[in-house]
């Protein structure tokens, strides 16, 4: 019966693996926004001619561009407000910050599904894209 402290063992490691608490909301947000920031870098480098066009970068890019702000507003439930770049108003106004996600990610779709097939196109994307970013952190996040 030697094998039951190594069945002991084993169920301990089991429970200690589920004690691990999931992130919380400021540090999964950030990361979704790093993943967005990252892939709109890489898209406005190969635009502007200073990486090559590569249209497999492009679309992983979109796609973690829309699968990223999908996931983003369901990372500020109440009380989420505290260490965080993120302004108040986004919890007062919760129905436009979502709105404008969206919008952001209909518009990521859109090219997704209309691949850019070179630098100028994928410019014209950018342009699409960009000035969701903008648009958003102008009201919802606090500045540095």
């Amino acid at each position: 019966m030697k094998l039951r402290p190594l069945f002991l063992a084993a169920a301990l490691t089991g429970l200690a693996a589920g004690a691990v608490t999931a992130a919380e909301p400021q540090e999964v947000r950030e990361g979704l926004m790093k993943k967005i920031g990252g892939s709109m870098g890489a898209l406005s480098a190969m635009a502007k001619g200073q990486k090559p066009f590569d249209a497999d970068l492009v679309k992983a890019s979109l796609t973690t561009i829309s699968t990223s702000i999908k996931a983003f507003p369901d990372q500020f439930p109440a009380g989420s407000e505290a260490n965080s770049e993120a302004s108040p108003k986004i919890w007062e106004n919760k129905a436009d910050f979502d709105a404008k996600a969206a919008s952001l990610a209909a518009d990521a779709d859109m090219v997704l599904a209309q691949l850019p097939a070179d630098p100028a196109a994928l410019g014209l994307a950018i342009g699409k894209l960009g000035p969701h970013c903008g648009d958003c952190h102008q009201v919802y996040r606090l500045k540095k």
